[in-house]
């Protein structure tokens, strides 16, 4: 007799209760999805929805593929991905250097693929070739890491390889050369790709890889240089081998991409890397305090724009940690990871461990459901977008870290509080996206310490042309020629720390939300700068003065550093805060400290908020975009259609916790849509919106918001 899990009892209730929903719904606000052409790669269409079941190994000789089927299609996923090989396969190798899943069933991995082709779902078989197991270390011991002092990386009995050893030279193509030979897949995604310094799942650093096969070929790329045993970014070495990792990498997955499409161009190669592949996968994932409610739309935000001919898979990482992955994160981050997913132009990709049945954390299954259905209903209202902001912030990286994520961070969450749209650009991607960044009206540059050449080139140019500068803390202080031609700027103390100083906002017309504030305190890095060479200099820096008890405090003078400097160029300003701005808002939240940057917006940029004008609650995510619907016939059209206003109701998110939002009722919007609508709906009840049009701008009401809402304002 076959077992059914809770999960799928409950499975009935739900078709049941989101069939009535979508039945209230009036048939013309329903989108009709087209079929797309064999012409246009599938991937292309934009509009996945993902589930990734990574299964345990003891999980495929008890997987059921008709289970996995029915709960795939309760979920409404259109794409699966499982796993296939690397560490261990889970279908019949015949390679000598693929170790065998002990529990395989030599037919689970072909149902599963047969039988999600039957329903229409998509098949992405998972590699992760950054481990291997021991038997295959006994053999070939040298194809595998050595730290600067001997040790190896492992995680019970797999090993961690080596990049340039033949494990992933020669062995990772003839595994996916099997794989693909055998089953007629529709894309592979590549686990954990890369270079390896310390064991993933457990945090313990070991240092830079020592391999022999290492040390050969970064010689062959150095003309003789040795490997560097510590991280060191001022050593040329360790900046050569830095180098060295990013051309190893993108030469290994080019070789993959080379293989994979000479079997079949429609095979999709996807993993988080952004050279030769067709879906940039990324990640949102609860490991680190503080939390960042705004992952996902940062992940996809800044990955869209800064490789716009890509499409990006942001995944819902279900489990709270690698050290507790059978425990899921809150449901109410999960709604707020997916609705800014499908708000910024990607589809849905969750990931979770095992298949669905028997699950020990089933919290979150509700909430696939409902968001996963509200995308397939209107799948044509999502993936076909163009983004009308007119600021872009220039992002560390796809993987931020430190200092810099924090005041990366900080800046985004003083611009999304106030409902100020912007897109993000990766910093290495200045020079490519030059074009682009030269038709916003502001950049903000949030501690970009350092650009290559080609991108300080770039930004300059863009200065040049127009296009404002707003940058903070340690930005460009690698470059001191650029910093004293952009900004009127020259380093006195880079580093120095801020505790006890003020700032004085003085200048009123300026800093104009300060009518009740003379001093402003300060915490973390208030850098030292000289702004002889800027037009002007703003926020006197005041000096701690004297600590003690209420009888002995005060003292505390102008130090006569300023921790603003202006730079009025012929078409454009450039505005420098050596200051932790981003970082001090984003730990601890005094909006004084946002005032700062938003005063300076209005200062260089007076039609900021002209875009959208609304009394919404701060922690209401307004995301507006261009659209138009994604169709076939669309695929190849630029002319947009209308404007999707997205709401993404964060008022449960009490900063450690995640509760379920406050329904907000009558919020008013005025968007600045250049047309006279012909109607505008809500996605959530399916209702016209009544609305106004005047000199360009739409205005109207939305009722109530509950979780999310996609307002639909139709040319």
């Amino acid at each position: 007799m076959k077992r059914i899990s809770y999960f799928s009892m409950r499975r009935v209730c739900k078709d049941l209760i989101y069939g009535l929903i979508f039945l209230l719904i009036p048939l013309s606000s329903l989108a009709q999805s087209s079929s797309w052409p064999d012409s246009i790669p599938w991937w292309k269409a934009n509009n996945l929805r993902v589930i990734q079941t990574n299964l345990p190994s003891y999980e495929a000789e008890t997987l059921d593929a008709d289970s996995l089927i029915a709960d795939l299609k309760s979920l409404s996923a259109n794409t699966l991905i499982i796993n296939a090989g690397g560490i261990m396969a889970f279908y019949p190798t015949q390679l000598e250097y693929q170790y065998t899943n002990p529990y395989m069933k030599d037919n689970m991995l072909g149902d599963v693929i047969a039988k999600c082709h039957e329903n229409g779902i998509k098949v992405i078989v998972r590699f992760d070739f950054s481990r291997a197991h021991k038997s295959i270390f006994d053999k070939q011991p040298d194809w595998f890491y050595l730290s600067p002092e001997g040790k190896r990386i492992v995680n019970d009995d797999m090993y961690v390889i080596s990049i340039n050893a033949p494990y992933e030279q020669e062995q990772l193509f003839n595994i996916v050369e099997e794989v693909i030979d055998l089953y007629p897949i529709d894309g592979i995604f590549i686990n954990m790709p890369g270079y390896a310094t310390k064991n993933a799942y457990t945090g313990e650093y070991h240092g830079i890889d020592q391999n022999p096969y290492d040390m050969k070929r970064f010689a062959e790329y150095s003309d003789g240089m040795k490997l560097p045993t510590k991280e060191d970014s001022s050593d040329p070495v360790y900046i050569k081998y830095q180098e060295f990792k990013q051309y190893t990498s993108d030469d290994l997955i080019r070789r993959v991409h080379e293989l994979v499409k000479s079997k079949n161009e429609q095979i999709a190669i996807c993993t988080y890397s952004e050279n030769y592949v067709d879906i940039i996968r990324h990640e949102s994932q609860t490991n680190s305090l503080p939390y960042w409610p705004y992952n996902a739309s940062d992940n996809v935000n800044s990955t869209l724009h800064s490789y716009p001919d890509h499409i990006v898979s942001n995944a819902s990482i279900q489990q709270i940690s690698f050290q507790s992955r059978y425990n899921a994160v809150e449901p109410e981050e999960v709604a707020i990871r997916l609705y800014e997913n499908i708000a910024n132009g990607s589809g849905l990709d969750m990931s979770i461990m095992g298949d669905f049945r028997d699950y020990e954390d089933e919290r979150n299954f509700d909430t696939y459901r409902k968001v996963y259905a509200l995308h397939k209903k209107y799948e044509p209202y999502f993936g076909n977008y163009n983004s009308p902001a007119e600021i872009a912030v220039i992002a560390p990286g796809s993987w931020p870290s430190g200092d810099a994520a924090q005041e990366y961070r900080g800046i985004q969450l003083m611009l999304k509080e106030s409902h100020i749209q912007f897109d993000i650009v990766e910093k290495s991607q200045i020079a490519n996206q030059e074009d682009q960044l030269k038709t916003y009206k502001l950049l903000i540059l949030p501690e970009i310490t350092d650009l290559d050449a080609e991108s300080l080139e770039a930004l300059i140019r863009i200065n040049e042309s127009g296009t404002n500068l707003i940058a903070t803390n340690r930005s460009l202080s690698a470059h001191p020629e650029a910093l004293k031609r952009l900004f009127g700027a020259k380093i006195k103390q880079l580093d120095h720390e801020g505790s006890g100083y003020y700032l004085n906002p003085t200048d009123k017309k300026l800093f104009t939300r300060f009518e009740q504030q003379e001093l402003l305190f300060w915490k973390f890095n208030l850098g030292l700068y000289d702004f002889e060479s800027a037009d002007e200099q703003k926020l006197p820096i005041y000096t701690p003065g004297r600590p003690g008890p209420p009888e002995k405090i005060g003292g505390h003078e102008p130090s006569g550093y300023h921790a603003v400097g202006i730079k009025k160029h012929a078409k454009s300003n450039a505005i420098l805060l050596p200051i932790n701005l981003g970082k001090l808002y984003y730990l601890h939240g005094y909006e004084q400290h946002k005032n700062i940057l938003l005063d300076l917006i209005d200062y260089t940029f007076p039609e900021v908020n002209d875009l959208i004008v609304t009394d919404s609650h701060q922690r209401v995510e307004a995301i507006l975009q261009e659209y138009a619907r994604n169709i076939p016939e669309n695929h190849a059209s630029e002319t947009m259609e209308g404007m999707i206003l997205h709401l993404v109701n964060l008022t449960g998110f009490s900063g450690n916790t995640y509760f379920s939002p406050l329904p907000i009722y009558q919020t008013n919007f005025k968007i600045k849509t250049g047309f006279a609508p012909s109607r505008i709906w809500s996605m959530i009840d399916g209702n016209d919106i009544i609305f106004s049009y005047e000199d360009g701008y739409t205005s109207f009401e939305v009722e109530k918001l509950g979780d999310y809402e996609g307002i639909v304002i139709e040319r």
